[in-house]
């Protein structure tokens, strides 16, 4: 990998780990799943026109977007609203182990030893993580994080099953499909969104702004373009440096405070998914 593409590859965990601290900022005015509704709707409005529809998968790609955008994102941010960013942040990082057992049940994915200790270690940091003293009482908010990645990876399942399709075309067509739905949530969960928008501050929809064109559009671009130059084995290990970012932004522009609890179990949930990923690669190369 050139120097250009190392940077690029770079840039796509430092674009959505700073994302994912912004989205803290705006949950302080809107409401979890409206905000995401907005990204989604602003990635749509942005791509739609570059790609074409794909007419014969649109029923799959609805499903897809229901599980891995709006029920996913609905969990994964509500469960945001209730913790710290960077306790968010590394127990997100369970979507590599869930994916690696679903692709192991629903796939007959190969799971080494190996791949098996990286999985316990991650679910271990968690549940230090969920230990930690200062999180007493406050358990739902692990639970709904822990729920989004689990349901992430059941959207990844059904990605795979959909077969060859650009990556461009379905960002735009999933973001299409769960804008709405999203929409819809929000208004039955979260009632009517009208004082939120009207309130709203010029830095929600930066932040939209930030979420729908540079996080989604930009992020999954340049993410697309590198896996179709270089093998998986070779970029994947980067998004190891996502919670990494999220945690020192959100030190940095939350003056969130890193605990020994956060640190340790934060520390054994990168290492079991570093564990996962590099023995995924090792396995991809032989």
């Amino acid at each position: 990998m050139n120097l250009r593409d190392t940077l690029l590859a770079v840039s796509v965990p430092v674009l959505w780990g700073l994302g994912f601290t912004f989205s803290k900022i705006a949950l302080g005015e809107f409401p979890p799943i409206l905000l995401m509704s907005f990204r989604f709707a602003l990635t749509a409005l942005t791509l739609i026109w570059f790609v074409p529809v794909p007419r014969q998968l649109m029923r799959q790609i609805f499903f897809i977007a229901l599980i891995s955008a709006t029920i996913q994102y609905g969990l994964t941010f509500y469960g945001l609203k209730l913790l710290d960013t960077a306790t968010a942040a590394l127990v997100v990082q369970l979507e590599v182990p869930f994916l690696a057992i679903l692709g192991a049940f629903f796939l007959k994915e190969a799971v080494g030893l190996q791949r098996i200790f990286g999985i316990l270690i991650s679910f271990a940091g968690v549940i230090m993580i969920a230990g930690e003293p200062r999180l007493a009482g406050n358990q739902l908010g692990i639970m709904l994080v822990t729920s989004g990645a689990l349901t992430w990876a059941v959207g990844q399942i059904m990605i795979r099953r959909l077969g060859a399709i650009g990556g461009f075309m379905l960002i735009a067509w999933v973001a299409a499909l769960a804008a709405p739905q999203l929409f819809l949530a929000s208004l039955v969960i979260e009632g009517n969104p009208m004082p939120a928008i009207l309130a709203a501050s010029w830095k929600v929809w930066a932040i939209i702004a930030y979420l729908g064109l540079i996080m989604t559009a930009v992020g999954y671009g340049i993410w697309y373009h590198l896996l179709g130059r270089h093998p998986v084995n070779h970029v994947g290990p980067f998004l190891l440096l996502l919670p990494v970012v999220a945690i020192a932004a959100s030190v940095t522009l939350l003056d969130e405070q890193l605990t020994w609890w956060l640190v340790g179990g934060g520390a054994a949930v990168i290492f079991g998914v570093s564990i996962i990923v590099f023995e995924k690669n090792q396995t991809e190369g032989q």
